[in-house]
């Protein structure tokens, strides 16, 4: 399973990007919501970890471009947890929220959760039927190519 950690702090990212590998996991981390969203576009990752105080684009901007181009399980990982923020990454398409500090294996318990749920992909989503394709994500409709 790959994982796409975007944390702005060094030190934690490298915490995370360790702690992951040994469980298991290959990570890329992204340094800054700019350089994140690419690669979660882009890449072929299975579940986004995601800061919210990010330089450039926030996590905020991140994840509601993100859920435009590609469903993808989101994890938001930071340290603002009042309720209006959870509320606020929740209503943009989070699927969990972790406020920092936490515990690392509460953080690996929720990836699991996470990647067992989001095994439905992208391609599962589209319909099929005869030579017409419907992809309810994209919103798009192909027939014979």
């Amino acid at each position: 399973m790959k994982i796409l950690v975007i944390e702005d702090e060094q030190r934690a990212a490298e915490y995370l990007r360790q702690g992951l590998t040994e469980s298991g996991y290959v990570v890329d981390v992204a340094l800054n919501g700019t350089d994140g969203l690419h690669a979660a576009v882009t890449g072929d990752h299975d579940l986004v970890i995601l800061d919210v105080m990010l330089p450039g684009v926030d996590g905020f901007a991140v994840l509601s471009a993100l859920r435009t181009a590609r469903q993808i399980p989101v994890l938001m990982l930071t340290a603002r947890g009042q309720t209006n923020d959870k509320v606020r990454g929740f209503d943009l398409g989070a699927d969990d929220y972790l406020v920092k500090p936490f515990q690392f294996p509460e953080l690996l318990a929720r990836v699991r959760a996470l990647l067992k749920r989001g095994k439905t992909t992208v391609t599962d989503l589209v319909q099929r039927v005869a030579d017409l394709e419907v992809d309810p994500i994209r919103h798009r409709a192909v027939r014979a190519g």
